[in-house]
């Protein structure tokens, strides 16, 4: 072998060696844990410059008549209403003022991450009906449900977006305990044994929400400044949105107008 091709092959294994060693770092590099691009993590909430927004929610056109819940197949159920109950579907006062909406910050919230609270949300069963009729809370937050009545219920949750389930509750039994792993607007729970028996679970991964009261009245507390995407929603009427922006310290008023003729009959 002349000298010539000796130095030839010693260049091409030096480069060789040069390219698979180039090779191993990179693969390295891949599989190294926070290699990729992460997003820096979102500033915490200052409260001392936080704002908030206030509102309500109305009920445009005729208020729909209460429909009569039909009771009669548990007469536990019909000794706690001997009046009668009506429907809770539409809950609106003489005003158009409209109860149970989820008003909530759609967009706007970036990549901040919020730890769910310690106390829990209670759906409590009285009288063969759910209170609240509707209710929010964070993912990681626990709900209980209890049973208040001297009869049998079935809670079933009918989740999409979480694990469903599909839980009997005897009189004085345990509270129910469950917890929600993703966002879900909304879950509609029901009792397998009383048909009339509904409500709704809203789950949201930040804390920025609101189910508006008997007034139709509404407020978000703690916002950052920013401009956010406010969704209210109603389980008949569908949703609203509005844009907002809101500055530090700042308090903003929103109102939203549902058309009782989009609900139907």
């Amino acid at each position: 072998m002349n000298v010539r091709l000796c130095t030839a092959l010693a260049c091409v294994t030096t480069l060789l060696w040069m390219l698979a060693g180039c090779q191993k770092k990179e693969a390295a590099q891949q599989n190294t844990p926070g290699a990729a691009a992460a997003q820096p993590a979102a500033a915490p909430v200052d409260p001392a410059t936080a704002g908030s927004i206030r509102g309500s929610v109305r009920l445009d056109g005729p208020i729909p008549q209460p429909r009569s819940l039909n009771m009669t197949t548990d007469p536990a159920c019909t000794a706690a209403h001997p009046a009668g109950f009506a429907s809770q579907e539409v809950v609106a006062d003489r005003s158009g003022n409209l109860a149970n909406v989820v008003v909530y910050v759609k967009e706007g919230l970036g990549n901040r991450a919020f730890a769910a609270p310690k106390t829990p949300v209670e759906i409590i069963q009285e009288g063969c009906l759910y209170s609240p009729h509707v209710v929010a809370l964070m993912t990681g937050q626990a709900l209980l449900v209890r049973n208040a009545d001297k009869t049998l219920h079935n809670v079933h949750s009918a989740a999409k977006n979480n694990r469903e389930w599909n839980r009997s509750q005897a009189p004085g039994a345990p509270d129910i305990e469950e917890v929600f792993a993703r966002e879900e607007l909304a879950i509609a729970m029901k009792c397998n044994v009383h048909p009339w028996m509904k409500s709704y679970v809203a789950v949201f991964a930040h804390p920025y929400f609101a189910v508006s009261g008997a007034d139709g009245s509404f407020e978000i507390k703690n916002l950052p400044a920013g401009t956010y995407t406010v969704e209210a929603w109603h389980e008949k009427y569908g949703a609203l949105r509005q844009t907002v922006t809101l500055g530090a310290k700042e308090a903003k008023s929103l109102s939203f107008t549902f058309q009782s003729a989009a609900g139907g009959n």
